[in-house]
């Protein structure tokens, strides 16, 4: 084709734009001036840039924008845009001043897609602001930019989105708002079902224990770290992997900084390295922005030492080439940790903590505290559970289960009716979601609690239940708001209930633990058992009464026979005193016992003794029968019946004498 038949190719069609545009105007309900003064910049347009695709993928930003603000061309331009005769970059389409209507005209040519939208919005829970922003500001710009519908836009369009915003030439600002309201179109893009996952977490994504170990500066022990932790991942658990990748970093800071010299684990020696290691890391500082100045406590140390310990077992017991030849630590070297007790809130605390959670605004936290509270879970537990989590039993009541825990179980909790009143308010509250992937396995779950299309986290239930806590006006020692933990509720529900007599199979089932060890906490706060077996023993001892001792010098050390009887002593007369034994005890089996032996040879020279004893017997019989005490009864009268038969032996010798 010549240059003159382009030339005349380029008038055509820019005669086509002038007509179609002028149309377009005269349509749309404009003053006779304002549609001439359109006209009049779309031909000066034409006439000064030519074919406005061409001027759109050759000309800088900058210059375009100036372009259009000299010539006053934004409708033009937004006319081209949204008519598709124009592919708009992200960036032009960024850098649009206020004012300029692209959204409107997009949102009145897609009248459809956004009505289906706003009704997801406000199923969502979403303000008209936040719709009206996300809608007419964004929604345009991200479909005008890939020149697709909103039904239409696919997951790696999102993603494309997030990155090309960090490359454009715009302020940041505008950058982070475009990001920010992309992600909440990719939300509603999600709730209707357009796209199939929903918006990435904007904070960073935490770093694998892997890519931890990867950190080491020792390369040789580097390299056994990665492949030690790349191994447990597949059978332990997350934290409990980081956990020891944690403690082989600790000790491996610490040889860089005081050993250098080791640069294989087949080095270490227990007088060398470990034994000053473990000196430096019962105090060594906390690590991480949220520990500076401070040091590790004893919990800290204890995993340290069990974590390293079961490292260097494990890599000898696989027959690492790298492993130390001798054992470095041992049993002794775990720290005893103190037995610390449930940290249960008082009575008296947790029902007015209750009562002021009632009252919160938040019903995310008025309803989770109280779930929490009334069902002895985990705060995970509670984030976890799903929809149809409730089962109705019957007779037997309404039963919550408790979904896989952090020890690897399930269980099941009975559930009051307060309880499933808070449970209805909040679905009632929470309406349609569209399940998400569930983080620990993958599978789709319809989660309880979430809002606006995505999970909910522990902040607000922390926030609320500080702010209970403050409204409740509970202090501690020195007159401080009493610091209180979601935590101390699961505590406070165990205790509780060892409290009113629950047995701890019982409780240990409610609870989820895998251990009785776990459970017999509990039993040591205020538990009913110690305190009926501490009641039975003092009312033993308050059964007592004064015991009668010999003061030196007295002429009459055994006290009268009506103050013996009436203080309920049984009592026997010995040669040296006589017994206090106390009553509750029971008969002594051994009272009176020589007595009633068959080599006792009374004495002729006491037979007055004998005499005075038989009578305190014949008083301390008829006592006994008068009482009931058919055993203590029987034995005075074996006793009664020895000291007449010595009598009586007695009698007769004088006789024959």
């Amino acid at each position: 084709m010549t240059a003159v038949a382009v030339h005349m190719s380029d008038e055509h069609r820019c005669a086509e734009l002038l007509a179609d545009y002028g149309a377009f105007v005269d349509a749309i309900g404009l003053h006779p001036e304002q549609r001439t003064q359109r006209r009049r910049v779309a031909r000066w347009f034409l006439e000064r840039h030519g074919d406005p695709q061409t001027w759109m993928n050759t000309r800088p930003t900058s210059a375009r924008l100036v372009d259009l603000h000299r010539l006053k061309a934004w409708p033009w331009l937004t006319w081209l845009i949204i008519d598709r005769r124009v592919s708009a970059d992200l960036e032009v389409l960024l850098a649009k001043p206020s004012g300029v209507d692209i959204g409107l005209w997009w949102t009145v040519a897609n009248r459809g897609e956004v009505s289906a939208a706003t009704s997801t919005a406000a199923a969502l829970g979403w303000s008209t602001n936040w719709t009206r922003q996300v809608l007419r500001h964004t929604a345009p710009v991200l479909c005008l930019w890939l020149d697709k519908p909103l039904a239409e836009l696919t997951d790696d369009d999102f993603d494309r989105a997030s990155v090309e915003a960090a490359r454009v030439d715009v302020a940041a600002s505008t950058a982070d708002r475009f990001c920010k309201r992309t992600a909440a179109l990719r939300q509603l893009c999600f709730q209707q079902g357009i796209v199939d996952e929903p918006p990435v977490d904007p904070r960073p994504r935490a770093r694998t224990p892997v890519e931890h170990a990867a950190e080491i500066t020792q390369p040789q022990i580097r390299r056994d770290a990665v492949r030690y932790a790349t191994h447990i991942t597949t059978t332990l658990r997350p934290a409990t992997v980081f956990g020891r990748v944690k403690a082989i970093r600790v000790l491996c800071g610490w040889l860089a900084d005081n050993c250098p010299e080791v640069v294989r684990l087949s080095q270490l020696d227990r007088s060398r390295h470990i034994e000053p290691f473990l000196v430096w890391a019962r105090t060594r500082p906390w690590r991480g922005a949220n520990g500076a100045d401070k040091t590790i406590g004893l919990t800290a140390f204890h995993q340290d030492v069990v974590d390293l310990r079961v490292f260097f077992e494990d890599i000898a017991e696989w027959g690492w080439p790298s492993a130390p030849t001798r054992r470095l630590l041992f049993v002794g070297d775990i720290p005893r940790m103190p037995d610390a007790l449930p940290r249960a809130l008082p009575p008296a605390d947790d029902r007015d903590l209750m009562a002021a959670a009632a009252r919160l605004e938040d019903r995310f936290a008025r309803v989770g505290i109280g779930v929490l509270r009334a069902t002895g879970m985990r705060v995970s537990e509670l984030l976890d559970l799903e929809l149809g989590c409730i089962a109705d039993f019957g007779t037997r009541g309404s039963w919550l289960k408790v979904p896989i825990s952090k020890l690897g179980t399930e269980r099941m909790v009975p559930l009051e009716p307060e309880t499933v009143a808070l449970f209805d308010d909040w679905i009632t509250h929470r309406g349609p979601h569209r399940p998400l992937q569930h983080p620990r396995d993958g599978h789709l779950a319809d989660f309880v609690f979430c809002e606006r299309g995505r999970r909910l986290g522990p902040h607000r239930l922390r926030a609320g239940l500080k702010h209970a806590a403050t409204d409740a006006g509970l202090t501690d020692a020195g007159g401080e708001p009493l610091r209180v933990t979601l935590h101390q509720l699961r505590h406070t529900f165990g205790t509780s209930l060892v409290n009113a007599g629950m047995s701890l199979p019982a409780l240990m089932a409610l609870l989820g633990h895998v251990t009785p060890e776990m459970t017999l906490r509990y039993a040591k706060v205020a538990s009913p058992t110690i305190r009926d077996a501490y009641d039975t023993a003092m009312t033993k001892v308050r059964g007592r009464r004064r015991l009668y001792l010999a003061s030196p010098g007295a002429t009459n050390a055994v006290p009268a026979t009506v103050d013996w009887l009436h203080d309920e002593m049984l009592k026997t007369r010995l040669a040296h005193g006589f017994c206090s034994r106390d009553p509750i005890a029971g008969p002594c089996a051994y009272a009176n016992i020589c007595e009633q032996c068959d080599n006792f040879m009374p004495d002729p020279d006491r037979a007055d003794i004998l005499k005075d004893q038989l009578a305190d017997i014949h008083m301390l019989r008829d006592d006994a029968s008068t009482r009931g005490w058919t055993d203590e009864t029987a034995r005075h009268d074996r006793v009664a019946n020895a000291l007449e038969t010595h009598l009586r032996r007695i009698n007769r010798q004088a006789a024959n004498d």
